[in-house]
């Protein structure tokens, strides 16, 4: 298969995989490539690499960076960056701060609901401790909820507290903006791409984000459905913009598996070739 899927998650955001798994993953579905994107952080990519090297498949660097908009939180994916750029990497832990101090503020609610829930657990949860280079999150706190037997499953733990409007969610401080993420991702050789627009609930969004400066739209994914794919293949068209596509693989907790399994939404392999000419090194 001459596919790429663009959008996974590993053990250094809030997968459950470690990056040389999903490779081999991706190896096992028949793709040619696959995008190592966590969450404000490159921490994956070096062990992905090695893994693509040994397996033989494309090991896309990327990155999902989290940005809010008048309120939604919108994440923008960056491909080909480079993951070695210093001011990318200290802007990154700057996101990765602002995860944590949200954490913080999740538990504090929590503790005020009567569950004596510790940032400790969180972390135990995650396997590492906050401030390095991974990243911890709400999957993590949920993990850690049900490691306590507070909920069976770490869906309940969304539905029952974590997930926005339940008891014990907080809203994020204050992110940086959309096109200010457009603007890292350049910065550091990269091409930026509005994650999921589907997930945003506000079509015109999608459109605003491309006239401001995304270099595409994430077209194909796994909750995406086929009126949605389409509608932002169409509107990445129009604007002479990328239409790309991924499963946004977290791994299964309690077997279900998050968004979609690895190849469950895919693109062919000559859009890598537009990422990179894209990218400010293209």
């Amino acid at each position: 298969m001459n596919r790429a899927d663009l959008h996974t998650h590993t053990t250094a955001s809030d997968g459950v995989h470690r990056p040389a798994d999903n490779v081999k993953m991706a190896k096992e579905a028949g793709l040619a490539a696959i995008a190592i994107t966590d969450h404000d952080t490159v921490a994956g990519i070096a062990e992905a690499k090695e893994a693509g090297r040994r397996c033989g498949v494309e090991v896309v660097p990327g990155v999902e960076i989290s940005t809010s908009y008048e309120g939604t939180e919108i994440h923008v994916l960056g491909y080909y960056i480079d993951v070695e750029d210093p001011t990318l990497l200290r802007r990154l832990v700057s996101q990765r701060n602002v995860r944590d101090a949200r954490n913080e503020g999740i538990v504090a609610r929590l503790n005020e609901l009567g569950i004596p829930l510790t940032m400790a657990e969180v972390a135990e949860a995650a396997g590492r401790e906050p401030g390095m280079d991974e990243t911890i999150g709400r999957p993590h706190i949920a993990e850690a909820l049900v490691r306590r037997g507070v909920v069976a499953t770490t869906q309940e733990a969304f539905d029952r507290y974590l997930a926005k409007g339940k008891p014990g969610y907080v809203d994020p401080p204050p992110r940086i903006s959309p096109l200010e993420a457009f603007g890292w991702i350049r910065e550091a050789g990269g091409t930026a791409i509005v994650a999921h627009p589907g997930l945003y609930r506000n079509d015109a969004l999608a459109e605003k984000f491309l006239l401001d400066g995304a270099d595409g739209l994430e077209a194909y994914h796994s909750d995406h459905g086929p009126e949605a794919e389409r509608y932002f293949r169409e509107l990445a068209e129009k604007h002479g913009k990328l239409a790309t596509g991924g499963s946004d693989f977290h791994g299964a907790r309690k077997g279900k598996i998050y968004h979609g399994a690895i190849g469950n939404r895919t693109v062919d392999v000559s859009v890598l070739a537009e990422l990179r000419r894209r990218s400010a090194r293209g």
